[in-house]
C-alpha cells in the first residue's frame, strides 16, 4: 500500500507491487486478480461476519438494536488496532473512481448480507431490505467518524452516535417546519368562479 501512496494508484504497477514485496508477479497472482484486490483482502469472509451479527443477536430485538449490537460487538474488535491503515486505505479508495465503484460493491454485498439475516429473524422482504439499508448506513456513517476522530474515540461510540442520530432524522417531524408553517398561514386568494368538481 506504501507504493499507492507514494505514486498514487493509477501509476503503480503490478510488477512494482511485486518488487517492493521480493515475490515474482507470477506469484503475485496467484494470491490477487489484480491490484486492486491489495485494499479488499479479506472481502469474501464478510458474509459470515454478517452472519455472526445474526447468530449472536438475542431473540426480540428491534433491528436497530441488532444493528448496533452487532457493529459493536462483531465488527468492534475487527477494527481494532487497524484505524492507521484504514484511514490510508480510504484515502487511496477516494482518489479512484474504479476503486469507489469497487468500495460500493463491499458495501452492496454487505447489505445483500444483512438482508438474508433480517428475513432470517421474520421480517417481510420490504422490511428485511429496508432494515439491512439502515444497517449498510449506520455502519458506513460511523466507520467514517471513527475515522475522522484520528482515535479519539472507539469505533463503538460511532456506532452510537450514529444510531442517534438516524433515530433522531427518522422521527424528526418535518425538515422543513417554519416553510410550512409560513404556506399554512398564508390565505389564498378569494375568486368568484364556481367551484370546480375536478379541484
Amino acid at each position: 500500500m506504501e507504493l499507492f501512496v507514494e505514486r498514487g494508484f493509477a501509476r503503480t504497477t503490478v510488477p512494482d507491487i511485486a518488487q517492493r514485496a521480493g515475490l515474482t508477479t507470477r506469484t503475485f497472482f496467484r494470491h490477487y486478480a489484480d491490484k486492486r484486490e491489495v485494499l479488499f483482502a479479506g472481502e469474501d469472509e464478510l458474509p459470515e461476519v454478517v452472519a455472526r451479527v445474526f447468530t449472536q443477536s438475542p431473540n426480540g430485538l428491534s433491528p436497530l438494536e441488532v444493528i448496533v449490537r452487532g457493529l459493536q460487538t462483531v465488527v468492534a474488535p475487527r477494527l481494532e488496532g487497524e484505524h492507521s491503515y484504514l484511514g490510508v486505505r480510504r484515502g487511496i479508495v477516494n482518489s479512484d473512481a474504479g476503486l469507489q465503484e469497487r468500495e460500493a460493491h463491499k458495501l452492496a454485498s454487505l447489505g445483500r448480507a444483512a438482508t438474508t439475516g433480517f428475513a432470517g429473524r421474520g421480517l417481510t422482504p420490504l422490511q428485511a431490505a429496508i432494515a439491512a439499508s439502515l444497517a449498510v448506513a449506520t455502519y458506513d456513517a460511523a466507520f467514517n467518524m471513527w475515522l475522522d476522530a484520528d482515535g479519539t474515540a472507539s469505533f463503538a461510540d460511532a456506532v452510537t452516535t450514529s444510531a442517534e442520530t438516524l433515530s433522531l432524522v427518522a422521527s424528526w417531524p418535518s425538515i422543513d417546519t417554519g416553510s410550512r408553517r409560513q404556506r399554512r398561514a398564508t390565505p389564498k386568494p378569494a375568486t368568484s368562479e364556481p367551484a370546480s368538481p375536478l379541484r
